[in-house]
């Protein structure tokens, strides 16, 4: 059993105390970790700070200066914020937490290759990597709030975007790549029956085959689903939430209770499964399942084809207009209600950069102008890992520039409200430095700090 051994200490509001030397030991006495840094009453130990360097490695994460300056900050200033959640008593919305735990453990597993993998790169059993995960997203989440509520009142209002875009030198005026606004028209050909039927016949086959032992749920799931991601896993997607899946899968999923059971064929759209129950945890599940897609044939993709062919005909020739053609017309149900204007689903914007589209959109807009439509194509739907029929209207094209107010608006808002929330959030944690007690074990100190006053 470890042991800590220290001084005791008075801490009057965040601290401050007289702290000799602390030591982490084993029971014989034999030092076995040591503090680096002191917060309050809180240590923070140099294993503590290499685990998260190894774990910034693993993340490509680089650092200003040294990571054994820029680590022990950042802890100490998670502490700052911890320390203000509990007098504000803050708490994170648990569901949350444990379901970005989850996602965290899954990217793992998928990058590595195996939880064993998982368990040799961090030199533990999965449980103890979940829970200092669990600590680790617990505290994101707090921090966060924290941080919105110190900077809740910051609302760019028009002439402050204008007074900050004048006030920016020259050479701090970001430059805007070239960005596109795009309509879509989608046409998903119809999959043939008797693909549908074979598909189905695949299915209950595997689950005879489990039913009566004569195999394994995981060894089909690796040899034959087509959930690429999953498949390499045996089929098993990690612990999730009802709303991390598309509502037919999480209605048979959660509804499962027999380990040893399989469910029934359920259709969704991405294609037909069949799920087996690993385990249940609270309102999560583990589980398995094997995807098998129908195949939609040739001749019907190069029907879909002359068909958005015909129909680019009637829209050049002025006939119909693009926006009215989505409306009717396009099967992506994303766009059609929306005149077929596709979305930038990591900024919520129609604005993208070329290499934020999927690429055989990006190969047929990169030598169009504003209103040309293409003809149709063929393409690979990435979501759903099917191939559609498409034909895009480039609708907007801004060259690469200067960023300006009459076209960037809305970037240079951004601009200044993260400033000014930076500013905010400074100011507030050099003044709780000021206010704290720290202490910077000799070794440890010799930094170029991002927040002034850590050395008194």
């Amino acid at each position: 059993m470890k042991i800590i051994k220290k001084l005791k200490y008075a801490l009057p509001a965040l601290g401050a105390a007289i702290v000799t030397s602390w030591a982490l030991a084993d029971p014989t006495g034999n030092v076995i970790d040591e503090v680096a840094w002191v917060v309050g009453d809180e240590p923070i130990y140099k294993s503590e700070i290499e685990e998260l360097y190894q774990q910034a490695q693993y993340d490509g994460q680089t650092f200003e200066g040294s990571p054994y300056c820029a680590i022990p900050e950042q802890i100490a200033v998670e502490k700052l914020y911890l320390h203000q959640a509990k007098v504000d008593t803050i708490e994170p919305p648990e569901s949350a937490v444990q379901s970005a735990v989850e996602q965290r453990l899954n990217f793992f597993i998928n990058n590595m290759g195996s939880r064993e993998r998982v368990e040799q790169q961090f030199r533990k059993p999965l449980p103890q990597i979940r829970e200092q995960l669990v600590e680790l997203m617990r505290n994101q989440y707090t921090i966060q709030q924290v941080q919105q509520a110190l900077t809740k009142d910051v609302k760019a209002t028009p002439a402050d975007v204008r007074k900050f875009y004048a006030s920016l030198p020259a050479d701090s005026i970001p430059t805007v790549p070239l960005q596109v606004e795009v309509q879509i028209i989608t046409l998903v050909p119809p999959v043939p029956q008797e693909e549908i039927d074979d598909v189905k016949a695949r299915l209950r086959d595997y689950t005879e085959r489990v039913n009566s032992g004569e195999a394994d749920f995981s060894t089909l799931a690796f040899l034959y689903s087509e959930d690429t991601g999953s498949a390499k896993q045996r089929g098993e997607l990690g612990f999730h939430g009802k709303a991390d899946f598309v509502p037919e899968f999480s209605n048979v999923a959660f509804n499962l209770s027999d380990p040893k059971k399989v469910s029934k064929i359920v259709e969704t759209e991405f294609g037909y499964h069949i799920i087996q129950l690993i385990e249940k945890r609270g309102e999560q599940i583990n589980c398995r399942h094997i995807l098998l897609r129908p195949k939609v044939s040739r001749a019907d993709l190069d029907s879909s084809v002359v068909r958005l062919d015909s129909l680019r005909s009637e829209i050049v020739a002025g006939r119909i207009p693009f926006d009215e053609a989505a409306r009717y017309v396009s099967q992506d149900k994303d766009t059609r209600n929306n005149k077929g204007i596709m979305t930038n689903a990591s900024t919520g914007s129609s604005r993208f950069q070329m290499q934020d589209l999927p690429a055989a959109i990006a190969r047929r807009i990169e030598s169009m102008q504003p209103g040309e439509i293409s003809q149709a194509f063929i393409m690979m739907d990435e979501k759903k890992n099917r191939e559609v029929v498409a034909m895009v209207r480039l609708t907007t094209r801004v060259e690469t520039h200067k960023a300006n107010l009459s076209d960037d608006y809305n970037l240079l808002k951004d601009m200044y409200e993260e400033r000014a929330k930076d500013q905010i959030l400074r100011a507030w944690i050099e003044q709780k430095i000021k206010d704290t007690y720290v202490r910077i074990e000799p070794g440890w100190e010799g930094c170029d700090f991002h927040y002034q006053g850590w050395v008194k």
